[in-house]
């Protein structure tokens, strides 16, 4: 290691340490034992510009061992993208770009928010499939337009995560041999050494899986992880891990122990890193005039690739005017005139339809105008109805079509979905039963805070689906993803708010998910409902008797709205005039104005509430003297509709609760 490598490796080092001192909180040991490696993939392979983190053929860097997040920091502010060392001083502060954990939406130049172990990991080989795919769509003999890599920092606690295994398996599976993943072999977790809980043979696992692997016995040496890196890029079919042994806590008297992890350093243990390094012990954040000098290099190499990519863009779009037109297109995110107008528009006299059937329907006349959808189902695309028909299989016999086959593998499927959407240009989507949501909520949360454009696809919505009983009958799941800040689920109640559910999706800036039946529901006529209005606002006015006030309101979602339009002319009959709002989505109808709400849910009229699942919420919306009419148990095996019967999802049931809250109300108290 030469003396400029070794103080611009320090300069990393110790910007870590005095953040996390300052902070009074954080991981040192990691940037301690990992800044030569990172040192090494930003300074000799990675291709970025700092000036432009959004360049599109970027090479992406994850790091997946997020604790290590002040390392990462450091990296960004000496290689010059916007990050001002002031925000390193405010490391883990209120208001700061520089949480304890990296969150991508928060600075420049940071991918994916990571954190959660194994989460990273699986969103890289997102966006290697996302490079994969693109690349496959666009690239042609002399222009390479679409031509990056994919580089994660991976730590123990990752590799131990059930996520990174299932990701593992099918990248190497898929062969994406753009993926190199340098693994911090420290053996260090927090309750002490590796050995305690994580003794297999890491090497020949990933082999199995398909990888390339090649170890570096020493984390400071800089020409053996350099050669590693140079062999991993020549390997075009296996995904690489470079499994580098690393002591967390270098230089500090902490060194290979697991308090080295989680905590600061404190003042002397700070002072005794110092010295053994080299470093002068004041002033903090000390970045050296010759360090910086040769970080910010990064700037300069960053407009040359961005330049040469230009270049060739130019001569692309000579030969290839329409391929250009469309890329540019991919590029910005923007979505083609008249993608939505083949949209079907389904018709009352065609029958009954499952919203899960309408669902496939729709995302198949999507593909047709929009070529960059990509996705698939955890094994249950059949019933899901999430497979694109006539179209190729990703990663299978040489083919990267839209079909993505994940296998039984929930975890990772959302995790990686989430990576394809974080890299830009492609509108993955992913279906699985709404039940097994539960195996994906670490990616569905990281999808909203990531501000991820994630499409989940949850069939098989409520108790209704019968005979499989309450472990696969969902009862607090839509409840559960309502909690979701920044997560848009919307239940439609017919094919037709199907449609305009995936209009929505399709055009809406951050996750989705949608909650479809596999019973067959029948189909609202779009003349007669408001329908392609109603849905956008959340909540509409579905069906009443005109003049009057109501006298009660039903709202309802999914199939229930059809059980609320039944009550609502037997209420009639009984000289009730009941209003039946349907409500696809909390989310889009608390972003309407008080006026909007008020005007579809009367503050004076009383409410009953009519939903499949947990009753857990509803009475923000039917106030504390309404009603909800909810499954606060788990469900029951039998035919569906028995099932909701006995549950009280009946009109004689539903008729009784909306009667008997209707007499509650009219008796005034004096």
């Amino acid at each position: 290691m030469n003396q400029l490598d070794k103080l611009c490796i320090n300069t990393l080092r110790f910007l870590a340490v005095d953040a996390v001192e300052a902070a009074k909180s954080g991981h040192p040991g990691m940037p301690l034992g990992t800044a030569p490696m990172c040192y090494v993939v930003w300074d000799r392979f990675l291709r970025h510009n700092p000036k432009n983190p959004a360049w599109f053929n970027r090479d992406r860097f994850v790091l997946s061992a997020g604790h290590g997040s002040a390392l990462l920091y450091a990296l960004l502010h000496t290689n010059g993208y916007d990050l001002h060392l002031e925000e390193i001083r405010q490391f883990r502060q209120w208001g700061s770009k520089t949480p304890g954990h990296p969150e991508c939406h928060l600075a420049s130049g940071i991918e994916t928010t990571t954190g959660p172990l194994g989460q990273g990991f699986a969103n890289g080989v997102g966006m290697a499939v996302a490079e994969r795919f693109l690349a496959d769509k666009f690239n042609r003999e002399g222009y390479p337009v679409i031509n990056h890599y994919t580089y994660a920092i991976v730590s123990d606690g990752d590799l131990m995560e059930g996520v990174a295994s299932e990701a593992a398996s099918l990248a190497g599976m898929w062969q994406l041999g753009k993926m190199i993943y340098l693994h911090d072999d420290n053996h260090i977790t927090i309750e002490g050494d590796t050995t305690l809980a994580f003794t297999e043979d890491v090497q020949r696992r990933f082999e199995s899986y398909g990888w390339h692997i090649q170890r570096v016995d020493d984390g400071n040496d800089l020409p053996a992880i350099e050669a590693a890196l140079h062999v991993a890029k020549a390997e075009e079919k296996r995904p690489s891990l470079i499994m580098i042994r690393t002591h967390i806590g270098f230089g500090s008297p902490k060194q290979d122990s697991a308090s080295a992890h989680g905590e600061p350093l404190g003042p002397e243990a700070t002072r005794k890193t110092k010295e053994a390094l080299g470093w002068p012990q004041e002033p903090n954040f000390y970045i050296p005039g010759e360090a910086l000098d040769h970080f910010r290099q990064a700037i300069e190499r960053g407009f040359l690739y961005e330049g040469e990519w230009n270049d060739m863009k130019k001569g692309y779009a000579k030969e290839y005017p329409e391929l250009a037109d469309r890329l540019e297109q991919v590029i910005q995110n923007e979505l083609p005139s008249g993608w939505d107008d083949e949209l079907v528009e389904f018709q009352s006299k065609d029958g009954v339809i499952a919203t899960r059937s309408a669902s496939g329907k729709v995302l198949n006349t999507l593909a047709r105008r929009l070529d960059n959808i990509l996705g698939g189902s955890a094994d249950l695309g059949p019933s899901n109805k999430t497979i694109l028909a006539d179209r190729e299989a990703f990663g299978l016999n040489n083919t990267w079509g839209p079909n993505i086959h994940f296998g039984v593998r929930e975890h990772a499927m959302g995790s990686i979905a989430n990576g394809i959407a974080l890299h830009g240009g492609i509108l993955p989507y992913v279906g699985t039963f709404l039940v097994f949501s539960d195996y994906m909520r670490p990616s569905l949360r990281l999808a909203a805070m990531s501000h991820a454009h994630t499409i989940f696809v949850f069939t098989h919505d409520s108790v209704g689906i019968g005979e499989d009983g309450p472990t696969h009958q969902p009862v607090e799941h839509l409840m559960s993803l309502r909690l979701i800040p920044g997560l848009t689920v919307i239940r439609p109640a017919d094919a037709n708010e199907t449609t305009e559910a995936w209009r929505l999706a399709i055009a809406h800036e951050g996750p989705v998910a949608l909650a479809l039946t596999r019973q067959k529901l029948p189909i609202l006529d779009p003349q007669q409902y408001p329908i392609a209005a109603g849905v956008p606002r959340g909540a509409y006015v579905l069906s009443e008797e005109k003049g009057d006030e109501p006298d009660i309101v039903l709202i309802a979602t999914g199939s229930e709205v059809h059980l609320a339009l039944n009550v609502q002319v037997e209420l009639f009959d009984q000289g009730i005039k009941a209003r039946v709002v349907s409500m696809p989505s909390w989310e889009l109808f608390d972003e309407q104005s008080v006026e909007y709400q008020q005007t579809v849910l009367p503050p004076e009229v009383p409410k009953l509430a009519i939903e499949a699942g947990s009753s857990q919420g509803w009475y923000k919306y039917v106030g504390i003297s309404g009603d909800v009419i909810g499954l606060d148990r788990f469900g029951a095996s039998a035919p569906g509709n028995t099932v909701m019967e006995n549950f009280g999802f009946g009109v004689k049931s539903v008729l009784a609760r909306a009667i008997k809250l209707v007499n509650n109300q009219s008796v005034k108290p004096t």
